[in-house]
């Protein structure tokens, strides 16, 4: 499993690939995990999803931020979509990263984008932001900007990764925000995340139960494992859980007849929906995240020959970056 999540984090982080993927996308499959290139696309999308009881998170893609134009446009592109959300009347909400927003080189121009899409999101009715976590050396920055928004904004919330070990330390500091719980999609070191698929699936089926027997606010579990379901569905029954303090999340394009069956039995069901040309990171580190994923990748939208181009391209990038680093 490691080579594996090794090989396609590494593609992930390559902004060669990243780049041309934008220019091949729909030849790849791009348009089965990501819902189309434009704020229409998007909107149509979520109308299908609420029309099956579904709702929806959107993400507006985007990787390698180097400059403050990108991250200002990332930040007026967000407030688009949730304008558009609003003024549809969709059952949606926004999912943001703080890289995109300009993190990784100008933490106040990243903490200022925020703000302004937090507050906005506020005078939607209460709109939820949440703050999408990122590789672990990012994690600070993202705790200490929604430490200063939830002081004074409700509508705030993150994601916790278990296979962190600080995972708990987390669950035990924000019981009274709405949080996303998932197992995690980036390479860390032993020294602060587990590594192990077994060591993963425990540690998450242990924070998913201690959160939903002490939160005092909205919990999304956000799993394609149907293992994981199940337990949490057996779970909430014998500890007479009410549906209404949880969601099961999936990814768009991923198990949807899963996902609509699980809505139709009466549980909070939401989609993660991606959007635009920049998805080729954001499909490696699903891959990355679990071996299965690449199975249901073959399964449900992409054609073998399509991932065999994608594999290839991967592997001859990662071998010519190898040698340049020799010479």
């Amino acid at each position: 499993m490691g080579l594996f999540k090794d090989f396609f984090i590494a593609l992930s982080n390559n902004a060669f690939l990243n780049e041309s993927a934008k220019k091949i996308g729909p030849s790849l499959g791009a348009n089965k995990v990501v819902a189309g290139n434009t704020i229409e696309d998007v909107v149509k999308t979520i109308r299908r999803l609420n029309d099956k009881n579904i709702a929806a998170t959107v993400d507006n893609l985007g990787e390698f931020v180097n400059a403050k134009q990108e991250a200002i446009a990332a930040k007026d592109d967000i407030l688009k979509i949730m304008s558009a959300i609003h003024s549809n009347g969709l059952d949606a909400h926004v999912s943001i990263k703080l890289s995109q927003l300009g993190a990784e080189f100008d933490q106040q121009l990243a903490y200022d984008n925020a703000y302004e899409i937090v507050k906005q999101a506020a005078e939607y009715d209460q709109m939820h932001i949440n703050f999408d976590t990122e590789k672990y050396d990012s994690l600070s920055d993202i705790t200490h900007t929604l430490d200063q928004l939830k002081s004074e904004f409700s509508n705030v919330g993150t994601v916790i990764q278990a296979y962190l070990f600080k995972a708990d330390e987390l669950i035990d500091k924000y019981p009274d925000l709405r949080l996303r719980l998932v197992k995690g999609a980036y390479k860390e070191s032993s020294h602060i995340a587990y590594q192990t698929r077994e060591e993963i699936d425990d540690n998450y089926i242990r924070l998913i139960e201690k959160r939903l027997l002490n939160a005092k606010n909205f919990t999304s579990i956000a799993t394609h494992d149907h293992n994981v379901i199940n337990h949490v569905k057996a779970f909430v029954e014998a500890n007479q859980i009410d549906k209404s303090k949880f969601e099961f999340q999936m990814l768009y394009g991923f198990r949807s007849e899963l996902a609509e069956s699980i809505a139709k039995e009466g549980y909070n069901f939401t989609i993660y929906v991606p959007y635009g040309d920049d998805w080729f990171g954001y499909f490696m580190r699903r891959l990355a995240e679990r071996p299965q994923n690449l199975a249901l990748a073959f399964k449900e939208f992409v054609k073998p020959k399509p991932l065999f181009i994608v594999g290839t391209l991967g592997l001859s990038a990662l071998l010519l970056g190898r040698c340049n680093k020799k010479k």
